[in-house]
């Protein structure tokens, strides 16, 4: 007997990424609130420069927020971005976060001024923007460099936020957040369908 197992629809695609979405915003949130009612029990989770004890922290960091308002900003880009990444294929997809984080993280740690904490998903809205943008092109597939181009018009104005206009953000974050999202895409781009040969029997 053979099994021949159908790829699951646009329809069930979207349903997934949103409840992974979803499920990822709601967890930001309820960290915020865990940090507010522990008077920033949770803050140390940063990433403080060059002091290899905090290599632990390049991870969490990703999750927490200096604020409400700081994680108000990153909500919707974060959820309309992951989103989006997510459709395609959500392995794919949390492979793609994954280096994001890691190369985002390291980047703050290499880079960020001495005497700082930095801590939120902004690396991850950077990268999963970088991401979309170059995915279509290192994917050779035309809907998704469509895809990109309307992220372009829609979020390309957070590109200058990989400049050092800001001692309060961090920019380092950003910039190395864009580097690991445009990575991601080569590291984990779809695999080129072979040319086959008909065979009739």
């Amino acid at each position: 007997m053979t099994d021949v197992r159908t790829p699951p629809g646009a329809g069930a695609r979207a349903v997934t990424a949103g409840a992974l979405m979803v499920g990822w915003i709601a967890l930001l949130w309820l960290l915020e609130g865990i940090d507010v009612v522990t008077d920033h029990a949770l803050d140390p989770y940063g990433i403080s420069p060059r002091d290899p004890a905090e290599l632990l922290d390049v991870v969490p960091a990703a999750f927490l927020h200096g604020g409400w308002g700081h994680l108000a900003s990153n909500t919707v880009p974060l959820l309309v971005l992951g989103w989006t990444a997510a459709l395609a294929d959500v392995r794919r997809f949390l492979g793609v976060v994954a280096t994001i984080v890691v190369v985002s993280g390291l980047g703050v740690w290499l880079t960020a001024p001495a005497g700082t904490v930095t801590l939120g998903a902004s690396g991850v809205v950077f990268g999963l923007f970088g991401h979309l943008l170059v995915r279509g092109f290192v994917d050779r597939r035309a809907l998704d460099v469509v895809v990109g181009v309307l992220v372009a018009g829609v979020y390309g104005s957070i590109i200058w936020g990989v400049l050092p206009t800001d001692s309060g953000i961090s920019w380092q974050a950003h910039l190395f957040g864009l580097i690991g999202g445009v990575g991601a895409a080569f590291l984990f781009r779809r695999p080129r369908r072979r040319p086959y040969t008909a065979v009739t029997a």
